[in-house]
């Protein structure tokens, strides 16, 4: 596998550099060549450069949504077909220079210190329903399938779960989501259904590298929901305001789970007259909050901001509280052998009663040149009292400053240099429990095809 990773890396980036064409954007809204939004306001973001057009709170109802022809779309003789239906993907490999010997855990995604690893290769088929019309019925899905290091922050028992929570393996293969769309234009201004397994809201980050400001993670979304398996509905209200309301099996489980509950969703997105400000917020996870069968089942309430300064300028900041009940510190265990990259193995201290935590992060972003470079700053904080979310009772923070830069429409790269610290006295939950603190140096380098 290391040999063959470069000749075809190679390969791909000969194929990249052949294809010019517009990016898709972290809500994959793709862009409309008279320049209008579809029934939405203009997008408030410049994509290229940024991850997406939109702020926080996809799917966009009335926002055109159908993928450019990519590389292998166009390879397989399938551009610009009626039925509408995308196959695309990319590959994510990335590297890091780190102060910690064997982990960088509780870092995410990079936790193996000191190298260059397969970070994720998605293969992605979807077809998109039209909700800029509002004269017809209209249908859609997607397929997402993620390979690599990544694997192991979107697996959900039940669902070829083993591989890590039985066998903690480095790689590893995960169909993170698998989800059917209807939408149905006469409810109010759009309703669309979403059936199956897809990413939590709300989150500025996403699992998807193209759909991030930076190559690693904030250490409040690396403990938080990554997918629920359920049923959601969107409603839009007008260009200013939508709704969701969903049911669920509870987070990162499969609803045929010994370990599955059931849960509600209720979030409301808000955008301002002028599109310089939005809200997403509400609930998106609320059940029992049993922790079941030695697997977490979290509640949590969030909220995230945006805010445009000006067009080069904007920042995004999110706030959540999780919380839930005689839970292991740790959350969910892995069974598998320790291994260098991982040691914290088994199951954690059962804490009788609730367990708590509360996460905060800001990014601050500044576009440096038109569809190529932007900077990146971000201060996020996390204070994990019980232990409940990564094993330590403590308090953390970490703050990153990253560069990134497109070199066309399909390749771009990501540095960035990281410092992270824990602050109670006496916790080290770094490098496998041995150092309160950790600096990196990271860089990742992104190919569509």
């Amino acid at each position: 596998m290391k040999r063959a990773l470069p000749t075809s890396l190679i390969l791909t980036l000969a194929i990249s550099f052949g294809y010019a064409q517009q990016d898709s954007t972290k809500q994959h809204i793709m862009p409309v060549v008279d320049g209008s939004n579809g029934r939405c306001l203009p997008s408030p973001l410049a994509s290229p450069p940024f991850p997406g057009s939109e702020w926080d709170g996809a799917p966009i109802i009335g926002a055109p949504a159908e993928a450019p022809d990519y590389p292998l779309q166009k390879a397989l003789g399938l551009a610009k077909q009626k039925s509408r239906i995308k196959i695309y993907g990319w590959v994510g490999i990335g590297g890091n220079f780190s102060t910690s010997r064997n982990s960088n855990a509780p870092t995410s995604y990079n936790i193996v210190p000191n190298s260059i690893v397969l970070d994720q290769i998605i293969l992605r088929v979807e077809r998109q329903p039209n909700t800029v019309q509002t004269d017809h019925v209209d249908w859609g899905f997607l397929v997402d399938n993620i390979y690599g290091t990544d694997y192991r922050y979107t697996i959900a028992k039940g669902i070829v779960s083993d591989q890590l929570l039985k066998s903690n393996h480095l790689y590893g293969y995960d169909p993170t989501q698998v989800y059917g769309l209807l939408y149905i234009p006469k409810v109010a201004q759009g309703l669309l259904i979403k059936v199956g397994r897809f990413i939590s809201p709300s989150d500025i980050e996403a699992q998807w590298a193209p759909d991030n400001y930076m190559y690693s993670h904030s250490l409040m979304f690396t403990v938080d929901p990554y997918t629920f398996t359920g049923a959601q509905a969107t409603l839009r209200i007008n260009q200013y305001w939508q709704v969701e309301l969903g049911v669920h099996a509870g987070n990162d489980v499969a609803p045929w789970s010994n370990s599955a509950n059931v849960n509600g969703l209720a979030m409301v997105r808000w955008v301002s007259k002028n599109n310089n400000n939005s809200i997403y917020a509400g609930i998106n996870s609320l059940g029992n909050g049993k922790y079941t069968n030695e697997h977490d089942n979290l509640q949590m309430v969030v909220s995230t901001w945006g805010h445009r300064f000006s067009s080069k300028v904007h920042m995004m900041t999110e706030l959540y509280y999780i919380w839930q009940k005689d839970a292991a510190m740790g959350g969910t265990p892995i069974y598998g052998p320790g291994k260098p990259y991982y040691m914290g193995t088994g199951i954690g201290t059962i804490v009788p009663g609730i367990s708590a935590a509360v996460g905060a992060v800001n990014y601050f972003q500044i576009q440096l040149s038109a569809e190529k470079d932007y900077i990146s700053v971000r201060n996020d904080f996390l204070n994990d009292p019980q232990g409940n979310r990564t094993g330590f009772a403590t308090a953390y923070s970490s703050h990153t400053i990253g560069w990134v830069h497109h070199f066309n429409n399909l390749i771009r790269i990501r540095p960035e240099v990281r410092y992270e610290r824990a602050y109670d006295k006496g916790a080290t939950p770094y490098d496998n429990g041995t150092k309160k603190d950790q600096v990196t140096g990271a860089m990742d380098l992104i190919v569509r095809f």
